[in-house]
């Protein structure tokens, strides 16, 4: 396993957040010139010596066991998910192959699934958050992911930089921090993929919020939860949401969003539904012709329907694969 400067930032990062009354440590002699334990602390919880563990932390070409890892881990109190991440960087940041990434692509079965759940919001995301499709009610709810510019069409980047984001979460804050840590956890697996990093470098120099997620070195990896939100058009909801990792494509997550039956958020979801119906059907035939493109469930072929029934990466514009 290669090393990296990135996985001794992590390190430090989670280093600094536990206090010695997390860890057992009772009136430590001496002042903390830094936020967290000492390094001399973590390195006797994890059973090593002080200078390997300060080793790890400068990103010096050494090759930990699993075992050794496993124990770092315990000794910074880390989750399931950020042990994870802490594998992938320590794995994946110090490779040298600069070979571009696989285009991301949907399978049509997967298009009907959308279709099938066209009663209650559903996203599939890609690597870096990518929205890569979505049926009409996720468009109705959240924006009009395909009428948006190629190069938007990306969760956390809505999340962070959409006032309208921020005016539809009402925890609006906490939202977005997890979005930002599911970046991240993509970025340990893909270090190399250049329009992540594009993202976010755009998102940190917009984003005083993302300077600060990002410096945390926070990692998302819920599979399920609720959010609350206020609709312009329907007015409150709590919807609850689930993950679904696909079992052929560890890169994309189908995310599906339902209410309580019978509770006033399921009413809410059935009127955005009726609403969103009113405004294609009350449309000029031109008029209904744009509307259905931008928010029709994406049936088999139409990944898309704006871009003419074209799967196109965020990376990629019809132009783009004309030239």
């Amino acid at each position: 396993m290669g090393q990296s400067a990135e996985f001794g930032k992590f390190l430090r990062a989670m280093r600094s957040r536990l206090k010695p009354e997390d860890v057992g440590i009772v009136g430590s002699a001496g002042a903390r010139r830094v936020p967290g334990l000492r390094r001399e602390e973590i390195a006797r919880l994890a059973d090593v010596s002080t200078d390997y563990y300060t080793r790890l932390e400068q990103g010096r070409n050494i090759h930990p066991s699993r075992a050794v890892l496993d124990s770092v881990a315990r000794a910074l109190r880390l989750d399931a998910g950020e042990q994870a991440h802490m594998m992938n960087l320590i794995q994946h940041c110090a490779e040298s192959s600069r070979s571009p990434l696989p285009v991301q692509a949907i399978r049509s079965g997967l298009r009907q699934l959308l279709d099938a759940v066209g009663d209650v919001p559903a996203l599939v995301l890609g690597r870096r958050t990518d929205v890569l499709a979505g049926n009409r009610m996720a468009f109705l709810l959240f924006a009009d992911f395909p009428q948006l510019p190629s190069a938007e069409r990306n969760l956390t980047r809505w999340l962070v930089l959409d006032p309208r984001a921020r005016e539809l979460f009402l925890d609006w804050k906490t939202v977005a921090a997890e979005a930002a840590g599911a970046l991240r956890l993509d970025v340990g697996r893909h270090p190399n993929d250049a329009q992540a990093n594009q993202l976010v470098g755009e998102l940190a120099v917009r984003s005083e919020h993302f300077r600060q997620w990002w410096a945390g070195h926070r990692v998302a990896t819920r599979s399920a939860g609720s959010v609350r939100l206020h609709h312009p058009e329907v007015g409150d909801l709590e919807l609850n949401f689930e993950n679904l990792v696909l079992p052929d494509d560890a890169d994309q997550t189908l995310r599906v969003y339902s209410a309580q039956p019978g509770s006033p958020s399921a009413d809410a979801l059935a009127l955005l539904g009726s609403l969103g119906a009113d405004t294609r059907n009350s449309c000029t035939p031109a008029q209904q012709d744009q509307s259905i493109l931008s928010i029709r469930p994406l049936g088999p072929g139409a990944a898309f329907p704006s871009l003419g029934g074209e799967l196109l990466p965020p990376s990629k514009t019809k132009d783009d694969l004309q030239r």
